[in-house]
């Protein structure tokens, strides 16, 4: 399958040397019936303090490149380097935040979920709960450290999730559709969130998505990518953009133009 590849507005120029590169990545997984190529010759860097989103239709290998960025999987062609070394599997430097709500120890309280992956680690058990505290408190939920999960809602949990990842101060946080089984409302006040909290602590984050304006919000670049196998269909730069003025004519423009992308490459692809 042939697919015509465009790179769209500008591209991030910053000169640092990318914090994380994605080169030539193609990603395969067996099924029952057959080999399934995921992606084919993905291509992207990520810079420190990136917003990247990874955008596509179902199928098209976003959240299979996220777990080969977190080290769960590897590649069939190419390479993933996290500073320079190639990532040959799962790692304290990159964090991973999944979509499902009960991803917290059930009999541990809010506090001691936090601070877990840092007790495992080798943190100290002070250090370990004075950094979950803090987390927690940048997650605005400091009333809850004594909770246990069953106790919050689906929101809360994700973001005790967040706080729980960004405790171990991981070189980037990987989000894998954390918000897609949120109502509209609290959706959309996660994705505030995560910028303020973005915009306190400068972060590294790769977010996968399949929504468009949770794209376009959320980050600061956007890889769209084809139908499957996912291949990058365009570079998006949206930092420029603000993520409060939902109803402007430069956010409706840029929804509007990869709405396009996205349904011309599934035209292609069918």
């Amino acid at each position: 399958m042939s697919q015509v590849m465009e790179r769209a507005a500008v591209i991030d120029t910053t000169p640092d040397v990318p914090l994380v590169r994605v080169e030539g990545v193609t990603l395969q997984y067996k099924t029952p019936e057959h080999l399934v190529t995921a992606t084919y010759r993905v291509s992207f860097d990520i810079h420190k303090q990136d917003r990247l989103v990874l955008l596509g239709p179902s199928g098209c290998g976003k959240s299979t490149l996220l777990k080969a960025i977190a080290g769960f999987l590897h590649p069939v062609e190419g390479r993933i380097t996290l500073k320079d070394k190639v990532i040959d599997g799962p790692g304290p430097d990159r964090m991973m935040v999944f979509q499902e709500f009960d991803q917290l120890l059930p009999w541990k309280t809010v506090a001691a979920n936090v601070a877990y992956p840092m007790l495992i680690n080798g943190v100290g058990r002070d250090e370990a709960m004075a950094r979950a505290r803090d987390a927690l408190a940048k997650v605005n939920l400091t009333k809850f450290i004594d909770a246990y999960p069953h106790m919050l809602s689906g929101g809360m949990k994700q973001r005790v999730a967040i706080a729980r990842a960004m405790a171990m101060k991981p070189d980037v946080l990987l989000m894998d559709e954390p918000y897609a089984a949120l109502d509209a409302l609290t959706r959309r006040k996660m994705q505030e969130e995560l910028l303020h909290l973005w915009n306190d602590v400068g972060f590294t984050l790769v977010f996968v998505t399949h929504s468009i304006e949770e794209a376009v919000v959320v980050g600061s670049r956007v890889v769209v990518l084809s139908p499957h196998p996912g291949q990058v269909r365009a570079e998006l730069n949206c930092h420029d953009l603000d993520f409060t003025q939902r109803d402007s004519v430069e956010f409706g423009r840029l929804t509007a133009r990869i709405s396009h992308m996205l349904f011309d490459s599934q035209t292609i692809a069918h």
